[in-house]
């Protein structure tokens, strides 16, 4: 039965595919409110940090909503999902409750990591989000395994592992690639490239500046992304998909984005000139999906409008459930250590 279902389903992809994709109302619909309550959600999370309610690092995705929407759109229930510290927006493109990101932003107890992850760490298994790791590239080779282990149970689902540009310069971006590539494993390994690791541009840490041609010394089949598209981002990880299902292994796929903000709340991102920050601003990917369906009259300008207030009453409602809720009691720092609680311990 799972092995009928899943030939439909690259048969449907297969299809959606060669028809360069006629997307319909319904999904430019769903793109625009997902992405704009991803932009709507940390502009309010970027205000809180600035008025100490949000505490630690704060890494915000404002310019990058389509890389999330787009692959979501393209993937299927099952599949997991698992990227760097800049992870506010992939849950919410999973349907994560923002009440609940939010929480966790304010490290209470009712947030996706119980108050004990912050910015950097959210997780909900629930939708297949395994995370928001801090450690720079250290998702890599655990995407490269989730990858494994979803082959290795015969269900038909992948992993896709999104990094950074700043990632591939860590020795286990490659490591994980070899492994992959060896082990024909379902990954989708996605790099994030806005231009900067920090405040560091990619032309000056790296000889190879096309960044998808990395894959190409593992003979992974690798593309460059316009990710300022999200009918670009859906068509790429549509094919890599149908890659990982059909048993022939990972894709490596290069997402041109920008962050139209600094690296974190910290950074005045004074490296980057006015001029270079407008042009990708001119090319805001919530506002390529707005003309279109303004064009399209999908919706009129008021409907939007509308729309909008909503999902700021939505974001609105999210600080007030993340201020009233509480803060984790001391004690729970030991909880969800071990599988075991009192490990290593023994307890009579």
């Amino acid at each position: 039965m799972m092995k009928k279902k899943l030939n439909y389903l690259l048969e449907k992809q297969a299809n959606e595919l060669n028809n360069k994709i006629a997307f319909s109302k319904e999904t430019y619909l769903n793109w625009y409110e997902q992405m704009l309550l991803m932009r709507r959600f940390e502009e309010k999370a970027g205000q809180l940090y600035g008025q100490q309610k949000i505490r630690g690092f704060c890494h915000l995705y404002i310019g990058q909503e389509a890389c999330a929407a787009g692959s979501v759109s393209a993937l299927i229930k099952g599949d997991k999902y698992i990227t760097s510290y800049r992870d506010h927006a992939h849950p919410i493109a999973l349907g994560t409750d923002p009440k609940y990101i939010m929480a966790e932003l304010f490290g209470k107890s009712t947030g996706v990591s119980k108050g004990k992850g912050g910015s950097m760490h959210m997780f909900d298994k629930e939708v297949g989000f395994v995370g928001g790791h801090g450690i720079v590239g250290g998702q890599i080779p655990l995407g490269a395994g989730l990858g494994f282990a979803e082959k290795y149970r015969g269900t038909g689902n992948l992993c896709i592992c999104y990094m950074g540009d700043g990632a591939v310069r860590q020795g286990a971006f490659h490591e994980a690639l070899n492994l992959a590539m060896t082990q024909k494993t379902p990954v989708i390994f996605v790099i994030e490239n806005n231009g900067y690791a920090m405040g560091t541009s990619v032309e000056r840490t790296s000889n190879v500046t096309d960044l998808y041609q990395l894959g190409e010394a593992y003979d992974i089949p690798s593309a460059a992304v316009d990710a300022m598209s999200v009918e670009a981002v859906h068509n790429a990880v549509t094919e890599a998909a149908i890659r990982a299902r059909s048993g022939k292994g990972p894709t490596l796929l290069e997402f041109r984005t920008y962050r139209f903000k600094g690296h974190s709340m910290s950074d005045p991102a004074k490296y980057r000139t006015k001029e270079e920050v407008i042009s990708y601003k001119d090319r805001d990917p919530i506002e390529q999906i707005k003309k279109v369906i303004l064009s399209k009259k999908y919706a009129s300008e008021e409907g939007l409008k509308s729309l909008d207030l909503k999902l700021k009453e939505c974001v609105a409602e999210a600080v007030i459930f993340a201020e009233e809720s509480p803060y984790p009691d001391p004690s729970d720092a030991y909880d969800d250590v071990y599988k075991e609680k009192y490990y290593p311990f023994v307890l009579e």
